[in-house]
């Protein structure tokens, strides 16, 4: 890993939260992602089950996590399970974990090998009642290839006569409410963000190509530590920042355009996701600055009223009612398209046809509700966008939110964001 050691009490803690929703006498069981094969013999940069490292932190293949609390022997309530070392493979892939390393990053003192788990797993099966079981459940995602779904399969098959239950269930409410420690570890991931975006604001100028600004990015985040980016960066500059997930990033960036740059570091494992919207030239027209504090507006609407015990679909409706307005003042709509529109597909959709934002953290596109009041503790972001065909124009300005009982925390706070600062940010 890149990062800095993360306290292993982040975890702990996490456990014991998971640990209090489950059923007595029960043991939940969590097993890492396997490698994936890409082509040949090659295989995809690895990416940890989520729900795993929430639980302890390593990112590992063959790891998992068993809960059981209680478990009539002591030292076996919570259990980590890793690779063997194997002196061979080192040689080829690098270093494996050992059991007194792998204790120190999770806080797990039972630590066990995955070749020898089996006998363990089986004595514990008799005792318990009910079995939790994990799998990749995200209302945002599409068809994937279900590699959790084997593991649960042949567990079932193994111990058929036991009564089973979601984890995901559990994990989805405990996973959205995030600790003072987690998004601490979240704001570094920020930070490094935040350098990054004031690094390519003294690069971009006329004549840049969107592959060289991404280059910049991908410097500043690994010279910090970053482990990587959060998802593939979209530097869209002109008509391209229309294209949602445009991640090309192949074209120049010309005087008058504007840049929609949306990009994020991880950092330990924890997304940052930022958008900002600049001038290629370093200077908005009058027209650029109309439509920009437009979508400004909209993004403080946005952080002003999202707070705790809000129903998420009551925040969504009042944001668009919002943008509504903002887009009537600046002559994209009128109150003539407002009072005809079909409520099927209501007039501001031309221009803003994207959700306002989504739960972020070990995910860019964290597991969380969307249908239950926003509660205490949940860190959303906030991303509201123009976007017109006519004028060859995308814009969308986009940060992170922290919910906490003395309000919304800006985890950007600092980072340019009005047409002004951005200006002052780019000047040489």
């Amino acid at each position: 890993m890149k990062y800095e050691p993360i306290n292993p009490d982040l975890y702990r803690h996490n456990r014991e939260r998971f640990a209090k929703h489950m059923k007595s006498n029960a043991i939940a069981i969590f097993q890492a992602n396997p490698v994936v094969a890409e082509n040949g013999d090659a295989v995809y940069t690895y990416k940890a089950n989520s729900d795993v490292v929430w639980l302890c932190g390593v990112v590992q293949e063959k790891t998992m996590v068993i809960l059981y609390p209680d478990n009539p022997d002591p030292k076996a309530k919570e259990v980590l399970v890793i690779q063997r070392p194997n002196e061979l493979l080192e040689k080829w892939n690098g270093h494996l974990l050992r059991k007194e390393e792998a204790t120190a990053i999770s806080g797990i003192a039972n630590v066990q090998y995955v070749d020898s788990i089996e006998d363990q797993i089986q004595l514990w099966m008799h005792h318990a009642d009910t079995v939790y079981l994990d799998t990749n459940e995200n209302d945002r995602r599409g068809a994937v290839l279900r590699t959790d779904l084997l593991f649960v399969h042949d567990f079932m098959r193994q111990f058929p006569l036991h009564r089973y239950e979601r984890a995901a269930r559990i994990i989805k409410e405990v996973r959205a409410i995030k600790t003072k420690e987690e998004v601490a570890v979240l704001q570094q991931a920020v930070d490094i963000t935040h350098k990054a975006f004031l690094r390519v604001c003294r690069f971009v100028q006329p004549g840049v190509m969107e592959y060289e600004i991404e280059a910049e990015i991908t410097h500043e985040f690994l010279r910090n530590r970053a482990t990587r980016h959060a998802y593939g960066a979209i530097i869209a500059s002109g008509d391209r920042a229309r294209t949602l997930h445009y991640v090309d990033n192949n074209q120049e960036c010309k005087s008058g355009e504007l840049l929609l740059m949306d990009f994020g570091a991880e950092y330990g494992n924890y997304n940052a996701d930022l958008t900002r919207t600049i001038p290629v030239n370093g200077k908005f027209t009058k027209r650029q600055k109309e439509v920009y504090n437009a979508c400004l507006n909209v993004h403080n609407f946005c952080k002003a009223i999202l707070k705790p015990g809000m129903n998420y679909a009551e925040y969504i409706d009042k944001v668009n009612k919002e943008m509504e307005k903002q887009l009537v003042d600046i002559g994209l709509i009128s109150k003539s398209d407002l009072k005809n529109q079909d409520p099927a597909n209501p007039a501001y959709r031309k221009y803003f046809y994207h959700g306002i934002g989504h739960h972020l953290g070990l995910d860019v596109h964290d597991v969380g509700t969307r249908n239950q009041p926003v509660k205490e503790g949940m860190l959303f972001t906030i991303e509201p966008g123009i976007y017109i065909e006519e004028e060859q124009i995308g814009i969308r300005i986009e940060n992170n939110y922290w919910l906490t009982k003395n309000g919304n925390k800006d985890l950007f706070k600092g980072i340019p964001i009005t047409v002004e600062e951005i200006e002052k940010a780019m000047k040489p």
